[in-house]
């Protein structure tokens, strides 16, 4: 794991009362993103909403994050195994998502696996961050 994102998620354990916005976490995402790549300037809204629609077939079938969550991130889901309920995923209309920094890494960790069978880079978190973000 990369530093940056540890000493976050170490600071969001000891401190689980105090939640993280959405912002400080995407900040930790850019922080590892310019790690990774020094040409790293920006996430992409527009590259975070193909991603989330995006079908990927490392299932065995093709899915995307939107078969499970809808199109709209402003929507209730439900998983596709499961049948389990989801809350939306666009903070404008559930304050609860991207508002731990430990939830938001171990939700990344679960779903990347599971679309797509590997884990996500920081851009890609960071792009999908900043699209549930711009839904309003």
């Amino acid at each position: 794991m990369k530093k940056t994102l540890f000493i976050m998620l170490c600071l969001a354990a000891a401190l689980p009362a105090a939640a993280a916005s959405p912002q400080q976490i995407l900040d930790a995402y850019a922080a590892e993103a310019k790690k990774a790549n020094p040409a790293f300037k920006s996430f992409s809204a527009e590259k975070g909403r193909a991603f989330y629609v995006a079908k990927q077939g490392a299932t065995g079938r093709a899915a995307s994050c939107s078969t499970c969550h809808t199109e709209d991130p402003k929507a209730g889901g439900r998983h596709a195994k499961t049948g389990k309920d989801i809350r939306p995923l666009a903070p404008s209309a559930n304050a609860e998502r991207l508002s731990d920094a430990a939830k938001v890494e171990k939700w990344f960790g679960r779903n990347c696996n599971d679309v797509l069978g590997r884990a996500c880079t920081a851009q890609e978190k960071g792009d999908f961050m900043s699209y549930l973000m711009s839904v309003r």
